[in-house]
């Protein structure tokens, strides 16, 4: 069993408590996994709205006159392309290419970016960072804040939180947009508003000082509530970011597989300086590809897929499931997997071997769920 004890806990600990969540370990925080069921919650984020603790996300501000240059160095993605007020999804990689993390970054001023990293990868990326600080310039105007402990997160989603917002915030301030953030000032310190989230729908993100965590959850449950929605855990945010196709760090993302590999290739852009792992992509650009993250959707009547479980292509074990479940919307076993390219492709027939049963999959497109 595991020791609870040694577990973070999201400063809205005793609100799952209160709400009948159901507590399991998860990147070393006691989070919860469901409150009135996983199907249900997903559902409602479908149709309505769902509130997430996401707390144990990591947040870290990179400010000076160097930010812009250091963080191009250290991940992916192009930073120059945001102004004031936007963001972007990007990676952290090693040497060798692999993944780090994958994040998101927000430009918050002229010279100061939030990130949003991993909850089990915030320990490592501060490490990874701060040795990258190291080996620059020492007259370098560059500071690094990692503000986890002091904040708490909440993710709104679902096509109701326009309204969700609304009833929170009034029905004249400005939703955040798409890969936006707007920082604004309360009296007990900053928060951030982005427009970004993990489960295909409209929706927000909201950090706060974790002082007053509990008063903005209050307030934003209430207006879920009366937009029909309801409190999610962690279970839902699994299907609905699965359904979308999204990687999960840990999972669909790890050292040893590149985001070319894992399909990403739109977040790296090879056309920047130097970056860290860049040498590494562009060397296996030219060679070609080992393997490639595929989705795969049961065909079946079958149980549906887990992590681990083999994956066959034409008679011989080509991987295993990287991804898997039973996806609440459609009603069938999805998941992804990394396979030999001639086995990644749209349309392949495949195999997935559950309890020593091979049950028929097929290589579909990304993603799995699309909306009306």
């Amino acid at each position: 069993m595991p020791d609870t004890a040694a577990l973070q806990r999201s400063p809205l600990h005793e609100k799952h408590l209160a709400l009948g969540g159901r507590l399991i370990p998860f990147a070393g925080w006691e989070m919860p996994v469901q409150y009135s069921g996983i199907v249900d919650e997903h559902k409602a984020v479908r149709e309505r709205a769902g509130v997430f603790d996401i707390s144990h996300m990591g947040q870290f501000i990179v400010s000076g006159a160097a930010a812009l240059d250091f963080l191009n160095h250290a991940l992916t993605n192009d930073l120059a392309e945001l102004d004031v007020g936007q963001g972007q999804y990007t990676l952290m990689l090693n040497e060798s290419g692999g993944v780090i993390d994958d994040l998101i970054a927000y430009r918050i001023a002229r010279n100061e970016y939030f990130l949003v990293v991993n909850a089990s990868k915030i320990t490592e990326d501060r490490a990874h960072l701060a040795a990258l600080m190291k080996q620059r310039d020492p007259v370098d105007e560059l500071e690094m804040r990692d503000i986890s402990a002091q904040t708490a997160g909440l993710a709104i989603q679902g096509p109701r939180s326009r309204a969700v917002f609304e009833r929170v915030f009034g029905v004249e301030s400005a939703f955040p947009e798409r890969n936006t953030v707007l920082v604004t000032l309360h009296e007990t310190g900053f928060m951030w508003l982005c427009g970004t989230g993990y489960t295909g729908e409209e929706g927000f993100e909201f950090f706060m000082p974790a002082a007053t965590s509990h008063v903005w959850f209050d307030i934003i449950l209430d207006a879920v509530r009366a937009e029909g929605g309801l409190p999610c855990g962690l279970g839902a945010r699994d299907t609905l970011r699965l359904e979308m196709g999204y990687p999960l760090n840990g999972s669909d993302l790890a050292p040893d597989k590149t985001p070319l590999e894992a399909g990403l290739a739109f977040f790296v852009e090879l056309e920047k300086p130097d970056f860290t792992g860049k040498a590494a992509l562009v060397a296996q650009k030219e060679s070609g590809l080992p393997c490639k993250l595929a989705a795969f959707k049961m065909t079946g009547s079958c149980p549906p897929p887990r992590p681990h479980y083999p994956v066959v292509h034409e008679g011989v074990v080509v991987g295993e499931v990287a991804s898997g479940t039973q996806s609440p919307s459609l009603g069938c076993g999805i998941g992804m997997a990394y396979l030999p390219p001639a086995a990644a492709l749209i349309g392949r027939h495949i195999e997935i071997e559950i309890r020593g049963r091979r049950f028929p999959a097929e290589v579909v497109k990304k993603p799995f769920f699309k909306k009306a």
